[in-house]
């Protein structure tokens, strides 16, 4: 029998937050490929998607036709992906571009093609509870080398402003109740008015300070409404940013139009799309400068680099999402494919600790403000299942924002 799937392992981790690795077993001794399923605050929907439902469906089939069991995982449940499907399905797909990688002893970027750039400009994140400690942060991060930068300041009256005071990047972190079951983080009293007020002060004080030698980002994380959007895009004009990432919900997509004719600060979107069909309008209307989709949640690298071909005639470049709560196969996949694809914009990043390495060792390496990726055939990485074993699941959930009068809010 040729070349087939024998095994698929899903390993649930916790080396500080929780992580779902994929682990596709092959007929071959010693061949396999390595993938990352992880959707933050539902670990288990995905793991269980996985080993109840994916994991038969692959089970002898050829590894090598990667497109069609792509097609067989996204249209074979009748009902069509979600995020919980989607990220089970990018698992997979990274697992299957590491074998091919391995199998042909190239690394995945010859694969796509070959080189268009050495690295990947990379940003790294700035936050605060006041504007000096923000402004200490990004000099922080310049001295490493980064000459970008996405920055976030508390918000007068609000308790855990997004990326500050316990929320933000530290987003799985579950906070225990009386009765010691996990329960989310709250922020409470988010109030949109005192947040336009707040963030053009904090980039007028940071080019004051930093001047422009830095480029800065901001994240809005969905939480405006279209005409609170288009007056935070209108009111950061003076201070150039790099884009504003996210400034509207997803189910937002026809107001794009008014805030494209509001201002003519770059715009990032996609974090929470799921395939490209979200997409579509965004980049062909070009509404938007930057995709900004997690290969981690739209299927993996197959349908990531078939967003990034829509996009290149469109003049739309690529962000890809890439914080904390996805693991080291999706960062190498990102990095490979922007280090691939002609129309890469810049690449956001995170820096793993030393459990999260011993576990999944080979996350792209970060020098002089880039990101660069591994030599090594397929993405690079690898899983110690032994090491992941020692890090038990953890019950998390992403936090929870109420507004001062206690309802709840986009978070």
């Amino acid at each position: 029998m040729s070349l087939h799937i024998t095994e698929v392992r899903v390993i649930v981790t916790c080396p500080g937050r929780n992580y779902v690795f994929v682990k596709v077993m092959t007929s071959e001794p010693g061949l396999y490929g390595v993938g990352d399923a992880t959707l933050n605050g539902r670990e288990l929907a995905v793991a269980s998607a996985l080993r109840e439902h994916v994991a038969p469906l692959l089970v002898g089939r050829d590894p090598d036709r990667i497109e069609d069991t792509w097609q067989l995982l996204f249209r074979g449940t009748y009902w069509r992906g979600g995020p919980v499907l989607q990220t089970a399905l990018a698992g997979v797909d990274l697992a299957l571009w590491d074998i091919k990688g391995k199998r042909a002893g190239m690394p995945l970027h010859s694969l796509l093609g070959g080189k268009t750039r050495e690295c990947a400009l990379a940003y790294t994140h700035a936050a605060g509870r006041d504007f000096k400690e923000v402004e200490d942060q990004v000099r922080r991060a310049m001295e490493r080398g980064f000459r970008a930068v996405r920055t976030q300041v508390a918000v007068p009256g609000s308790i855990g402003t997004y990326g500050t005071g316990g929320a933000g990047e530290a987003a799985s972190a579950a906070w225990p109740s009386p009765d010691g079951e996990a329960m989310p983080f709250v922020e409470a009293g988010w109030d949109s008015s005192r947040y336009l007020r707040t963030v053009p002060r904090l980039f007028e004080h940071l080019r004051n300070t930093l001047g422009d030698e830095v480029e800065l980002l901001h994240d809005v994380h969905e939480r405006l409404s279209p005409i609170e959007a288009c007056r935070l895009a209108s009111d950061l004009e003076p201070y150039r940013l790099f884009f504003l990432e996210d400034p509207l919900r997803p189910e937002h997509s026809d107001s794009f139009r008014v805030l494209r004719r509001s201002s003519t600060t770059p715009i990032a979107m996609g974090e929470l799309f799921t395939s490209k069909y979200e997409c579509l309008p965004l980049i062909t209307d070009q509404l938007i400068d930057y995709i900004r989709c997690d290969l981690g949640h739209i299927g993996g690298l197959t349908e990531a680099r078939k967003i990034a071909a829509i996009a290149d005639p469109f003049q739309v470049r690529t962000a890809w999402h890439g914080p904390g709560d996805i693991g080291p196969p999706t960062h190498a996949a990102n990095v490979h494919l922007d280090c691939a694809i002609p129309n890469f914009g810049i690449q956001e990043m995170t820096f793993f600790s030393a459990a999260v390495n011993e576990v999944c060792p080979g996350a792209p390496t970060y020098r002089d403000g880039a990101l660069w990726p591994s030599d090594a055939p397929g993405l690079g990485v690898d899983i110690d299942e032994e090491a992941a074993v020692r890090f038990p699941y953890k019950r998390g959930y992403l936090p929870i924002v109420r507004k001062a009068d206690g309802s709840l809010h986009d978070w």
